[in-house]
């Protein structure tokens, strides 16, 4: 199975590069086995994600998917049975970091994307694909919810891609649907999400634009009543600059949180 490399489903390719080469150098902040195994065993040529993402790219992938990992495992601490559903899954490896043996995963992306993940990353009981779109309320049927055994919603570089009114609709449904899930996901501020779409079409790719952004997340807080915003922390909070890296990279680092370029933002469906 191959991808349209025209494609927004494409653009997983490049965190999983990222991921696998900048865990190599940076264990301290996630090493990423899986994803260095299937770097390995993949016959795509990665020169052009390299050299137009480089170091910083490979960072920012890295440090994305261990606040992830950081998020869901403070959840499952307290929900030890917990559902994680990851929204536009792609060749997300979080699962084989985070699993404690009881928590229920599911994968869900485009048919096309799971067709693609599945030469790499099998489904096994507790970790299964669904192949459908994130606006095709159907998924809500095919993932175990148990309120008491709470509910977290991950999403990593995939909502960029949406426009407002489409998350706006979704995110109320969940809201509904899911009483006091979370949600945890990364957002750009409108200044950087034009710098990333001239990025990506550096990488060849001219069918990925994006759309969504995020300068004030109390916005979100005026979609629904059901919504509240729990915390919103600058991307790379918590991750000091290594004296390894480029210079920059270093500066980078800095002035993307300075300037609030890059955030995540997790929050919670109340209940009624």
């Amino acid at each position: 199975m191959s991808l349209n490399l025209q494609s927004v489903q494409a653009t997983m390719l490049i965190p999983l590069w990222g991921r696998a080469t900048a865990s190599k150098e940076n264990p301290e902040i996630l090493y990423d086995k899986e994803a260095i195994d299937i770097i390995a065993g993949c016959d795509f040529d990665f020169k052009e994600i390299a050299k137009t993402f480089g170091e910083y790219g490979g960072i920012s992938y890295i440090v994305r998917a261990r606040k992830i990992d950081d998020t869901i495992r403070a959840f499952i601490e307290k929900h030890p049975r917990a559902t994680i559903v990851n929204i536009g899954a792609g060749l997300d490896t979080t699962f084989s970091r985070v699993d404690n043996g009881t928590i229920n995963w599911y994968s869900l992306d485009l048919p096309d994307a799971i067709a693609f993940r599945q030469n790499f990353i099998t489904d096994s009981p507790r970790n299964i694909s669904i192949a459908k779109s994130f606006f095709d309320v159907s998924w809500f049927d095919e993932v175990i919810f148990n309120e008491e055994d709470g509910i977290l919603f991950i999403s990593a570089g995939v909502f960029y891609y949406f426009h407002e009114d489409q998350l706006k609709g979704i995110l109320q449904e969940m809201a509904n649907r899911f009483p006091c899930g979370e949600l945890y996901f990364d957002a750009e501020s409108k200044f950087a999400i034009n710098i990333s779409n001239r990025t990506v079409e550096k990488t060849g790719n001219k069918g990925a634009k994006m759309y969504f952004y995020v300068n004030n997340p109390k916005v979100l807080e005026g979609w629904s009543s059901r919504i509240k915003v729990l915390t919103c922390e600058p991307y790379f909070k918590g991750i000091p600059a290594s004296k390894k890296w480029e210079g920059a990279t270093r500066v980078m680092v800095r002035v993307v949180d300075l300037l609030k370029m890059l955030k995540f933002i997790h929050i919670r469906f109340v209940a009624k």
